[in-house]
């Protein structure tokens, strides 16, 4: 038995005798249906069997345009028993099947019609339109125009024409019934404009009125002045054609644009175009871009800044004669070129986030190669994945690390040919764990001065407690792994992160 909280997926793999096929059109029907709940001022229900053949509600949609019939969510509901009969009958229609009994929902008396899901000769289940009896009453023009056009999508459910087999859509803003819609002859003459959709046109620089107008020849007359590209789906769109979206843009303003061909059993009969006016929303993408492109140019700088740093320190290191002062600078050398990566990562993306798999992986195999002898062979593996990271977790995490793997190759593998270090990660949502085996040494004959001593006085220790603890609120555990070496156990709590 479903519970109530079962969603369309798990209702869909109740059914093995569905291929991937059918349940493709299943999602393309309820990814596009909101069209016809939103014309025919209609709640839709999607009405499957389940596997042990009873109904139960697989979907629903609620118009935009009306108030919906149904305020509670009814997905994995099952159909009452008395309905059985006529959801039998609608499934062995051929056509859309209107019940012969009155219902109500809450106050409404409402009126239930089937469309059968038709695919490659199978019956999926039934787009249930429940129309509520009083939006039927006085319909000005505007109503009769929106509810015919939904209706004639309805229609095209059971003939296998809805969804759109071969639509394309590329947009991100569509726009919906409430935005604007037009409705087409079959040759592409405007029969009815909503007023949402005149505004749209107003906005562009239309003047003339549409109704009675080639569609494509208004856009056409509104594009001529403008010597930008025009995209060449625009013309299938604006004759209602195929099933495409598109954008006008004149100098003034941007409606995305989309269209519905209209069939009957014979073929095309027209289209409805829907509109939006994306102005606002394209100047707001515009201002974005360039901010982006003016954050990443300031990681860039910062990166270059860093290096000039670290060269400095590099030229320093040579200057003098004290083999201790080398060692240091080429550390703080080291340290500053790590943080310099951080920067190169995130000047390479929009968001002040880093794919800190990506960072990590490069900065730990330059650690290693600047700190290994000449003839020694040391190699990391990573376990799991770290997942995108904000900036300020990214920086510290990536000094922790470098660290970490630095000590692990000076202090571990001293003397030896050749080590392995392994770095396994654990992350759910802002929680972080991240475990560095080697199999040096080992914590005993490291105690001189390697990863063993948790309360050095090393700065490389004194960097990796200070951070994991103040930065990330964690913990560190220093512990010798099982097979010999060294095993580092962190704890952290990333402050910014999103949860994955």
């Amino acid at each position: 038995m479903m519970g109530a909280m079962a969603d369309f997926s798990q209702i869909l793999a109740t059914r093995p005798d569905l291929d991937d096929r059918d349940r493709e059109w299943l999602h393309q029907l309820v990814a596009d249906w909101q069209v016809i709940a939103d014309l025919s001022f209609a709640d839709l229900l999607l009405i499957m069997q389940n596997g042990d053949g009873r109904y139960v509600v697989a979907e629903q949609c609620r118009p935009s345009t009306v108030m919906t019939l149904r305020a509670d969510d009814v997905v994995g509901d099952i159909m009452p028993e008395a309905m059985t009969g006529e959801l039998d009958a609608a499934m062995q229609s051929a056509v859309v099947f209107r019940s012969t009994v009155l219902r109500t929902v809450g106050k409404a008396t409402i009126c239930n019609v089937y469309a059968p899901v038709r695919h490659n000769g199978k019956t999926l289940g039934l787009v249930v339109r429940e129309t509520n009896m009083a939006t039927r009453e006085s319909n000005g023009r505007y109503e009769s125009e929106s509810i015919n056009a939904g209706k004639q999508l309805y229609e095209m459910i059971p003939r296998g024409q809805f969804p759109y087999s071969d639509s394309v859509m590329s947009q991100r803003h569509m726009a919906r019934v409430a935005d604007g819609f037009i409705v087409l002859t079959m040759d592409g003459i405007v029969r009815y404009a909503s007023p949402n959709a005149i505004s749209c046109f107003r906005r562009l620089g239309l003047l003339t009125t549409m109704q009675g107008h080639y569609l494509s020849e208004l856009g056409a007359d509104l594009l001529r002045e403008q010597n930008e590209q025009v995209d060449e789906q625009l013309p299938l769109v604006l004759s209602g054609k195929a099933a495409v979206d598109s954008e006008i843009t004149t100098d003034r303003s941007a409606v995305s644009v989309r269209s519905l061909p209209l069939y009957d059993m014979n073929g095309r009969t027209g289209g409805i175009v829907l509109c939006r006016d994306v102005t606002e929303l394209r100047r707001r993408e515009q201002e974005l871009q360039t901010k982006d492109a003016a954050i990443s140019e300031i990681h860039h700088r910062v990166k270059n800044n860093l290096q000039a740093v670290s060269a400095l320190l590099r030229l320093q290191a040579r200057k003098t004669k004290s083999e201790e002062v080398k060692k240091e600078l080429k550390e703080a050398q080291r340290r500053v070129q790590t943080i310099a990566m951080v920067h190169e990562g995130l000047s390479q993306t929009v968001d002040e986030v880093v794919d800190f798999d990506k960072v990590i992986a490069s900065l730990l195999k330059m650690a290693v190669d600047v700190a290994t002898m000449r003839d020694q062979h040391i190699d990391i593996d990573f376990v799991g994945k770290f997942g995108m990271m904000p900036a300020q977790d990214a920086t510290p995490l990536s000094l922790v690390l470098t660290e970490l793997i630095t000590n692990s190759v000076e202090h571990g593998f001293e003397g030896r040919k050749e080590g392995h270090i392994t770095i396994s990660v654990g992350r759910s949502g802002s929680n972080l764990s991240v475990i560095v085996e080697d199999d040096g040494t080992g914590i005993d004959t490291e105690a001189q001065g390697g990863m063993a001593r948790s309360s050095g006085s090393g700065l490389g220790t004194q960097i990796i407690n200070t951070f994991v603890t103040n930065d990330f609120g964690g913990t560190v555990r220093w512990e010798p792994r099982r097979d010999g070496g060294t095993r580092v156990v962190l704890d952290m709590k990333l402050r910014a992160a999103q949860a994955e």
